[in-house]
């Protein structure tokens, strides 16, 4: 399964697209729709490179969000809501997450609403996490 364009339109929304690395509310040094993987403080990109990178770490996401879910009856929609939580929190964190347990157990309206729990940073909560995990969980409702 592949992310639709509704999940790829998520990501870059609330992700944005700084071609000049930055640190992001977690102090990590970011570049281009939150790539995190060997970025340096003076780092630039292009946006070519930066559309590129994105669709390229989409895939690794896919993968895991795939082998998550395993044979679990699964939408597109939210498959995708999935790959966008996972890329923002990371695979390991989505591997472990109550949501995609009950996903997998077919508790579609609690694995929804696990999508709010990630709304914080350093352990607190965050507004701009919370509206990404709302937008997440809409499109994970999504038919």
């Amino acid at each position: 399964m592949k992310i639709n364009q509704k999940g790829i339109n998520l990501i870059k929304t609330f992700e944005g697209c700084k071609l000049k690395a930055y640190q992001d509310q977690g102090g990590v040094w970011t570049i281009g729709y939150g790539w995190a993987q060997n970025v340096h403080p003076n780092d630039v990109w292009e946006q070519g490179h930066a559309d590129y990178m994105l669709i390229k770490a989409l895939d690794q996401f896919e993968h895991a969000v795939t082998a998550g879910i395993g044979i679990s009856k699964t939408t597109n929609n939210q498959f995708s809501a999935m790959v966008s939580l996972a890329y923002n929190v990371g695979q390991g964190n989505f591997v472990k997450s109550s949501l995609l347990k009950y996903h997998k157990a077919g508790e579609y309206a609690k694995a929804a609403d696990s999508f709010l729990m990630w709304d914080k940073v350093a352990g607190r909560s965050n507004a701009g996490l919370a509206r990404r995990r709302r937008a997440e969980r809409s499109l994970y409702l999504e038919y």
